[in-house]
């Protein structure tokens, strides 16, 4: 599960995390952009996807794995046993070019999605 997580104390949210449901994909889709970056190993894919979104989402390490082995069913994306910066063996995962293309596909859905929730969302007008 993708958890957001709020820093903000005027927020008052217990624990300072508030779970929320995720929109389905929205892992997948993470992973996928993560891997086009670099070739990566699980914990750092997490510990990226923390970095790039400014702390605002933690992945769950139960969530992570089995989103790894669907993307690899897929197709999208491959792994293989490597050493670590700190010589440890770690296996690290690689964006397929079908995993490119899906990532692709997924980021124009999640793009015109998210103008859509925008467009809702600012919504001030009368309805026709």
């Amino acid at each position: 599960m993708l958890v957001p997580l709020d820093r903000r104390e005027e927020t008052k949210i217990p624990n300072s995390r508030c779970r929320t449901d995720v929109l389905q994909g929205t892992l997948e889709l993470l992973i996928l952009k993560t891997l086009s970056l670099a070739p990566i190993h699980g914990w750092g894919l997490t510990q990226r996807i923390e970095q790039m979104s400014d702390q605002v989402f933690a992945i769950n390490q139960g969530s992570l794995y089995p989103a790894l082995e669907r993307l690899k069913r897929k197709g999208w994306i491959r792994d293989e046993w490597r050493l670590t910066e700190n010589n440890r063996r770690a296996r690290y995962y690689t964006l397929t070019p079908a995993g490119r293309r899906q990532l692709s596909v997924e980021r124009s859905l999640w793009e015109r999605s998210a103008a859509a929730m925008t467009q809702i969302l600012n919504w001030v007008g009368d309805l026709p």
